[in-house]
């Protein structure tokens, strides 16, 4: 059984040429304490040189020319090979096609993308000569998520280069492509340990939770927890543990059936809940947090599960009315 706290997240990267980036995410995924590994080099032109640079390093490649397909055909090709790699992202690496809105919505905030401009300036083509052209005193590049418009998605970091006296596009290319390849392996790294990160997870779990009605937080017992109904009678639906009580977990307690229920699912999955200490008694199951392979959507239907068993009745059915809004 794979161990889910600690596995590493399996990464496709999509390349249509030389694949420096690619090569740069694939040795720094090598070192030791990678949080990442890459799981499949795939490309959009069988001659890409980027496939022979994974091939001799032993990573599985895919290639699939464009040319005469349509592009939602071409886009699901590419993303059942990654997901035949079991990949949880796609790393776009000099990969020169935009993906149909489909594609990229089915792997919303699970996919990366580095552009050769600091970002919102210059999105597109010809980014050095614009920023020269400009004027300006630094060029750059950006990781940012992959969204609908081009090159518009939340950015993750960045790297400035200074513009040089006489500088040409080109010499400046050369220069930010050096800052890539320190910047793109950084980023992902950061990026997909995330899942580990309590502040992260505590940022998540507060929005689900307080898009729920009547929804407030409230400190309890010195962790964030939160409630339905008014500042003064409202009652807990979950709180948000980190690692309390000698617990190696971080994790959300919700409300659950009862203890039979409590009891099956710690056992049959071990690795994505637990009985909390004191709470389990009560009912309440740990919802692990930290763990890569945590789903949202269930994370989701647990706090709205918890909301529904603690809502007074006078507000239990704006529930059902939000949803059918």
């Amino acid at each position: 059984m794979p161990d889910h706290a600690t596995a590493t997240a399996k990464v496709a990267v999509f390349v249509s040429g030389t694949g420096t980036n690619m090569a740069a995410l694939l040795y720094a995924s090598r070192l030791p304490g990678s949080p990442y590994e890459i799981a499949l080099v795939a490309a959009n032109d069988p001659a890409a040189p980027a496939l022979a640079l994974a091939r001799a390093e032993g990573v599985p490649t895919f290639a699939l020319a464009h040319a005469g397909m349509a592009r939602e055909d071409h886009d699901a090709a590419m993303e059942r090979a990654a997901r035949d790699a079991g990949a949880q992202y796609i790393v776009l690496a000099g990969y020169m096609r935009i993906l149909t809105p489909g594609f990229v919505g089915r792997w919303e905030r699970r996919m990366l993308n580095i552009h050769p401009s600091l970002l919102p300036a210059y999105p597109g083509l010809d980014t050095h000569a614009r920023a020269i052209a400009a004027g300006d005193s630094y060029g750059g590049t950006s990781v940012h998520l992959v969204t609908e418009e081009l090159d518009a998605g939340e950015i993750l970091g960045q790297i400035a280069i200074a513009i040089q006296p006489g500088d040409t596009p080109a010499a400046l290319a050369a220069r930010v492509r050096l800052a890539e390849h320190q910047l793109y392996p950084r980023v992902l790294a950061d990026y997909v340990s995330r899942w580990n990160d309590p502040q992260h997870l505590l940022a998540r779990v507060r929005t689900l939770a307080l898009a729920l009605p009547q929804t407030h937080e409230r400190e309890s017992h010195g962790a964030p927890g939160f409630r339905v109904g008014t500042e003064k009678s409202g009652k807990f639906f979950a709180h948000f543990s980190d690692r309390h009580h000698g617990a190696p977990h971080v994790s959300l307690l919700v409300k659950c059936a009862g203890l039979d229920e409590l009891e099956t699912l710690v056992e049959a999955q071990p690795h994505a809940y637990h009985k909390p200490a004191y709470y389990g008694a009560s009912g309440w199951i740990g919802v692990i947090l930290n763990r890569a392979d945590l789903d949202w959507d269930d994370v989701a239907h647990w706090l709205r599960r918890s909301w529904q068993q603690v809502a007074p009745k006078s507000i239990a059915g704006l529930l059902d009315t939000a949803d059918a809004s």
